[in-house]
C-alpha cells in the first residue's frame, strides 16, 4: 500500500493506492465520549475501498448490534459518491489505532458521522471525476458522477469507478467538495434494504458464539453469587473427574472451569465447591435499598432550579405529591455474554461482541503485559448490546482464562451468569411535588431523584449530580415557572451500568405520569395540557400533535379500551407516543395499538427509523410490564425467563410509526424509542381505572 496523501490541516482524508487492487481513502469521524459526547481529534479512523472490481466497501469502525449502522453508513457515503447501491458492502472494521478511539453507545453513530461521511463522499466523487477528466484530457466540470461511472456527456464515453480508483489515488483530495441538494438524493430518505440481512438469515454472519478457532477449548466461570463478594476457598477435584474437563484454574475474576465443551464445562462448575467471603452485602435486601433511598431523599444536590417552587406551592390551593419507583433492571440480550481469547507469549488475539473495542483491547493488554498493537480485537456481530456490551467482565474472563492454560479459550455466561451479574439499569426513588394556579394550570414542580451513579466509575461526579440520572428530568421540556430538581447519590454494592435510554428511561416515566396526576387534578384533558405547556418547543410539540392526530386522540373507544399520551427528547431527538390498553379478567394488560410519531432531523433509512422504535417499543413494554431485578442476601434473585419475563410475540401490540421531518438538527435512533411507552401505557390504564401506577413493573392488576 503506497500512500499518496497524508492528512494534513489542509485535507481531511488520507488517500492510498492499494497497489494494483485499487483505491483506499482513509478519514476521521467523530467519536462517542463515555457519555455520549461527541469527542474531535486528528486521526484517521474510517476507511473506503474502491475495488478495481468496481465493489465499493465501507469499513465501519463501530459495532452492528442491530442498529443498522453496516447499512446506515454506507448509503450517506454512497448517496454522495453517486455510488452503484448494489455494488456496495461493508464490513466490521478490527481495533486498531488506525480507527482510532473505537466505541459505540449513546445513539450517537449517524448523528456524529452524518455530515462527515458526506463530505468524503463528495470528496471521493470529485477525485473520481479528477481522474477521468485528466485522462480524457478535459475540463473536470463536462463531467459527472453516476451510478458507479464518470460520464464525460459531449462524448458519451465512460469509466467505471473501478477503472479510475488507481488514477484517482494521485488526485489531491479537495478540501471543500460540493455536496448534492438533498432534494436529488436517491438512497438517503429513501427505504434501504439492509446490508446485513441475508449473512444473519443464512448464517454466515458471525456473532461471538459463533466463533471457533483451532484447538479452543471452552470455559465456565464461577463468580461471586453475591455483589462484592472474594474468594475465601475451593476444591475442583470433582469437577475435574468430569469428562472432557481439562482445568480447574483460579483466575482473578472467579474460579474458570476448562473444558473440551460448553456441556462439560457447566457440569464440571456444578461440581465445584467453593466458600465465598460474602462480607457485609451477604444480607443486603431490595427492603434496605428503598430505604436508604427514603433517608436520602432530602440530601440530594441541586440540579435545576426555577423560580421559587416552595413559594409557589404554599401559595396554591391545589397541589399534589407522589412517590415513584423503579427497579434495577438487567440487559437481558438474546446472546448471552460471551467472548473467545487466545493468548500468546508476544500476541493476543480476540473474537468479542463489545460495544467499545479501544477499552476492550486495553484491557486484554494490561492483564497480558502486551503492548496494544500486540492485542488484536475481531468484532463480531452482537445479538443485542443495549449497553451491556460496552462492559469487559466477559472479556476479562475469556483474556485470563487463556492466558492460564496457554490455548484459545471461548468463555460462555449462561443465561443465569448473565443476569446475576450485574451491572443494571439503575434503581431510582423520585418524591415529585406540584402545584396549580386558580386555572388548574401548573405553576410548581419538585422532583428530587435518589439512584446509583453510572458516572463515578469513570471519576469524581461534577457537583456531585450524575447528568444520566437526570436526564430527562433536569431538562423537562414544560413551560412551568417554577421548578426545582435535586439528586443524591447513594452508595450500593450493586453494580450499575448504561441500560437502553438509560437515565430517560426512568425520568419519562415519572415525568410524564406525574403530569397526567397534574392534567387530572386540575381538570385538563392530558394531550391539550402538554400542547399549551410545549407552545415554545416546536419540535416536542409537532410529535404530541402528529402521535395524537393519528391515534383519534378524543375519538370513541371500543368499550373496555383507553388511550394513554406521552411525549419525550432523548439523545437528540423527539419521541411521542399513544398507547391504546384494556384489562382482563384477571387484571393482565394487554397493550393493543401504539402509535408513535418521530423527529429525529434528517433521515437516512426511515425502514431502519421503523424498526428502532418498534424495537425500542417493544424493549421497553417488557420493562414496563415485566423487568425488575430484586435482591435479597446480596444477591440478585431474577436469574432467566422465566423470572424476568419479556414480552412474548403474541403480548406485540400493532406499532404506527410516523416521522415527522423538520430539518432540524440529527437525533439518535436506537434509544429514543423506548422512554415514552411506559408512561403512556400506564396513563391508559389510569384513563380506564382511575388507579395510579408510581411503581414498575405493572405486572398485574387487582
Amino acid at each position: 500500500m503506497t500512500t499518496t496523501r497524508g492528512i494534513t490541516r489542509r485535507h481531511f482524508i488520507e488517500v492510498s493506492s492499494l497497489a494494483g487492487a485499487g483505491l483506499l481513502i482513509g478519514f476521521r469521524l467523530p467519536t462517542k465520549g463515555t457519555a455520549g459526547t461527541a469527542v474531535a481529534g486528528g486521526e484517521i479512523n474510517a476507511w473506503i475501498r474502491i475495488g478495481t472490481d468496481d465493489i465499493v466497501t465501507f469499513i465501519v469502525n463501530q459495532s452492528e448490534m442491530g442498529q443498522g449502522v453496516l447499512t446506515s453508513y454506507p448509503m450517506i457515503l454512497a448517496e454522495e459518491l453517486e455510488a452503484d447501491w448494489s455494488q456496495v458492502r461493508s464490513e466490521l472494521a478490527p481495533a486498531d489505532t488506525r480507527f482510532g478511539s473505537q466505541g459505540t453507545g449513546g445513539s450517537a453513530s449517524i448523528r456524529t458521522g452524518y455530515a462527515k461521511l458526506r463530505k468524503v463522499g463528495a470528496a471521493a466523487r470529485e477525485m473520481l471525476v479528477s481522474a477521468a477528466a485528466q485522462n480524457w484530457r478535459v475540463d473536470p466540470s463536462s463531467c459527472r458522477a453516476e451510478n458507479g461511472f464518470v460520464i464525460h456527456a459531449a462524448s458519451n464515453r465512460r469509466m467505471s469507478y473501478g477503472q479510475l480508483a488507481e488514477k484517482a489515488a494521485t488526485v489531491t483530495p479537495p478540501e471543500n467538495p460540493q455536496l448534492k441538494d438533498p432534494r436529488t438524493f436517491k438512497l438517503i430518505g429513501k427505504p434501504a434494504k439492509r446490508l446485513d440481512t441475508v449473512s444473519k438469515v443464512n448464517g454466515a454472519g458471525v456473532f461471538g458464539m459463533d466463533v471457533k478457532v483451532p484447538g479452543m477449548l471452552v470455559a465456565q466461570v464461577a463468580h461471586s453469587p453475591v455483589f462484592g463478594g472474594k474468594l475465601k476457598s475451593f476444591d475442583g477435584s470433582t469437577a475435574l473427574k468430569i469428562p472432557d474437563v481439562r482445568n480447574v484454574i483460579a483466575i482473578p475474576t472467579g474460579i474458570a472451569v476448562v473444558a473440551d465443551n460448553y456441556w462439560a464445562a457447566t457440569k464440571g462448575r456444578e461440581a465445584l465447591e467453593i466458600v465465598w467471603d460474602e462480607g457485609t452485602n451477604g444480607k443486603l435486601s431490595s427492603a434496605d435499598i428503598t430505604a436508604l433511598f427514603e433517608r436520602m431523599v432530602d440530601q440530594g444536590k441541586v440540579a435545576r432550579s426555577d423560580g421559587d417552587p416552595a413559594g409557589a406551592t404554599a401559595k396554591a390551593t391545589r397541589k399534589i405529591e407522589a412517590l415513584y419507583q423503579v427497579p434495577y433492571l438487567a440487559h437481558a440480550t438474546m446472546e448471552p455474554m460471551n467472548c473467545t481469547a487466545d493468548v500468546r507469549p508476544d500476541r493476543c488475539e480476540i473474537w468479542a461482541p463489545t460495544q467499545f473495542q479501544t477499552a476492550s483491547r486495553q484491557l486484554a493488554a494490561q492483564i497480558t503485559g502486551l503492548k496494544p498493537e500486540q492485542v488484536m480485537l475481531h468484532t463480531t456481530l452482537l445479538g443485542g448490546g443495549f449497553g451491556r456490551r460496552a462492559q469487559t467482565d466477559f472479556l476479562a474472563d475469556a483474556v485470563h482464562t487463556s492466558k492460564a492454560v496457554g490455548q484459545p479459550v471461548k468463555v460462555i455466561y449462561s443465561r443465569e451468569d448473565d443476569m446475576r451479574a450485574g451491572f443494571y439499569r439503575p434503581a431510582a426513588y423520585n418524591r415529585m411535588a406540584g402545584a396549580l394556579d386558580a386555572e388548574g394550570w401548573p405553576v410548581a414542580w419538585t422532583h428530587q431523584i435518589v439512584s446509583p451513579s453510572i458516572l463515578e466509575a469513570f471519576g469524581p461526579l461534577k457537583d456531585g449530580i450524575d447528568r444520566t440520572s437526570v436526564e430527562g428530568a433536569e431538562n423537562l421540556p414544560y413551560a412551568i415557572p417554577n421548578m426545582l430538581v435535586t439528586y443524591a447519590k447513594p452508595d450500593l454494592p450493586v453494580t450499575v451500568w448504561f441500560w437502553r435510554s438509560v437515565g430517560s428511561s426512568q425520568n419519562a416515566f415519572v415525568t410524564e405520569c406525574f403530569l397526567d396526576e397534574l392534567a387530572a387534578l386540575g381538570g385538563k384533558d392530558p394531550y391539550e395540557l402538554r400542547r399549551r405547556l410545549l407552545a415554545n418547543r416546536p419540535r416536542h410539540k409537532r410529535v404530541l400533535e402528529t402521535a395524537a392526530q393519528k391515534a383519534g386522540w378524543g375519538a370513541p373507544l371500543p368499550q373496555g379500551r383507553s388511550r394513554g399520551i406521552a411525549v419525550h427528547q432523548s439523545f437528540g431527538s423527539f419521541v411521542a407516543q399513544v398507547a391504546e390498553v384494556s384489562l382482563d379478567g384477571q387484571g393482565h394488560v394487554r397493550v393493543h395499538r401504539v402509535v408513535c410519531a418521530v423527529d429525529c432531523g434528517d433521515v437516512v433509512n426511515p425502514d431502519t427509523v421503523q424498526a428502532q422504535m418498534e424495537s425500542g417499543i417493544a424493549y421497553g413494554l417488557s420493562a414496563a410490564l415485566y423487568g425488575e431485578i430484586t435482591i435479597q442476601n446480596g444477591r440478585a434473585v431474577q436469574d432467566n425467563f422465566d423470572s424476568y419475563p419479556v414480552v412474548r410475540i403474541d403480548e406485540m401490540p400493532a406499532v404506527e410509526t410516523h416521522i415527522v421531518t423538520s430539518g432540524d438538527a440529527l437525533g439518535g435512533i436506537g434509544e429514543p424509542g423506548t422512554p415514552p411507552i411506559a408512561p403512556a401505557v400506564c396513563n391508559a390504564i389510569y384513563a380506564l381505572t382511575k388507579k395510579r401506577i408510581r411503581k414498575l413493573p405493572i405486572k398485574q392488576l387487582a
